[in-house]
């Protein structure tokens, strides 16, 4: 165990964590429907054990980068859930990683498809057709991903199934529409495949705002496989949604007061230990563990302006727990997570920390 580390830090409550991926794991499984975390939000080998051995199914990454980091690391079913354009170097890497876990990536037109069965045909390497349920960012038509899929096939890859991301659900008031379109996506880019001849052995959802919509009776009739990334931890933007309680947030950056300066609160810990990130939603850059009413009215690189509504303002040297926007991008701000449990601290290493390519 080690002695705390001096503020700024991230801090994670064990005990929430354990919970949040146990609650989500028998949920899943009750209902039948695989999961397949997002590992991006939290970038550590220790979690991901920690997932699958509450019975995921393989782990989510954003990068090649990570791929390789978690496949080092004994994750043996990787799907990379973005459309990739391939050059030699990560084509190169790809067949790599492929020698030792199964591998996934996703591709949204019949050009990037062909593009990567040129440099993958025959590798093993599996792709999953993404189609645009709502959220507009990437992704083919759902109507179309027959055309995309056959494309692929043509080019020599094996064709796993489809996916989409429901990223119009982190909106408030949005999650039972985005989860509509969801499905409604995913069942026509399905039948389209199965048009051409194609079996689908997978059709793959999900993000943590619409994980609770998801998870109900009946979910696996068109959406068998859920990729929920920030459900391990929570962070400001899904309290704000009403996603998650104060209670199941697991981790939070623990920041000490060094200013009242003006009647304020100022803290040391700015964008560059909490990320930037602030949704049109959101009321602050940032939210108060312990104190729901306070926002985070200011942020520049190593401080935080707090407002606390009139209130009693904590002590000077006080140790406060903020709690992120947008947890992905703080835990990519740090090299290690510092773990609380009986006894004292542990460091876990961010283990797949900055790997964008």
């Amino acid at each position: 165990m080690a002695s705390a580390p001096p503020t700024p830090h991230l801090r994670v409550d064990l005990d929430r964590l354990r919970r949040n991926v146990r609650r989500t794991a028998e949920r899943a499984r009750s209902l039948q429907v695989s999961l397949r975390p997002h590992v991006k939000t939290h970038k550590s080998a220790e979690i991901a054990r920690l997932q699958l051995v509450s019975g995921a199914a393989g782990i989510t990454v954003a990068t090649v980068g990570e791929a390789e980091v978690f496949a080092r690391h004994g994750c043996t079913d990787v799907f990379i859930a973005y459309p990739l354009w391939l050059d030699d170097d990560r084509a190169s890497r790809l067949r790599d990683l492929s020698e030792i876990c199964r591998l996934a990536i996703g591709v949204d037109s019949v050009a990037g498809a062909a593009n990567a069965g040129r440099r993958l045909g025959g590798s093993g390497v599996e792709v999953l057709v993404e189609v645009d349920s709502g959220h507009h960012r990437t992704g083919v038509p759902a109507d179309r991903a027959g055309d995309v899929a056959v494309a692929a096939r043509r080019a020599g890859l094996v064709v796993r199934g489809v996916f989409t991301f429901p990223g119009h659900g982190y909106a408030p008031g949005a999650t039972a529409a985005a989860v509509r379109d969801e499905i409604e996506a995913l069942r026509t880019a399905r039948d389209a495949l199965l048009d051409e001849g194609i079996d689908v052995h997978v059709v793959s959802g999900g993000s943590t705002p619409t994980l609770a919509a998801s998870l109900v009776p009946g979910a696996a009739e068109v959406v068998d496989e859920l990729r929920p990334g920030v459900y391990v931890f929570g962070d400001a933007q899904q309290w704000e949604l009403g996603v998650v309680e104060p209670a199941d947030i697991a981790l939070t950056c623990r920041a000490t007061v060094v200013s009242h300066a003006h009647g304020r609160l100022v803290l040391d810990a700015g964008s560059k230990a909490l990320g930037a990130d602030r949704a049109a939603y959101s009321s602050g850059f940032g939210r108060l563990l312990d104190h729901p009413g306070a926002r985070i009215t200011a942020l520049s690189e190593h401080h935080a302006t707090v407002e606390f509504g009139g209130a009693a303002l904590p002590a000077l040297g006080s140790v406060l727990d903020v709690v992120p926007n947008h947890v992905c991008s703080a835990v990519n701000l740090a090299d290690d997570l510092w773990v609380e449990e009986a006894g004292g601290l542990r460091a876990w290493s961010v283990t797949a920390r900055g790997q964008n390519g």
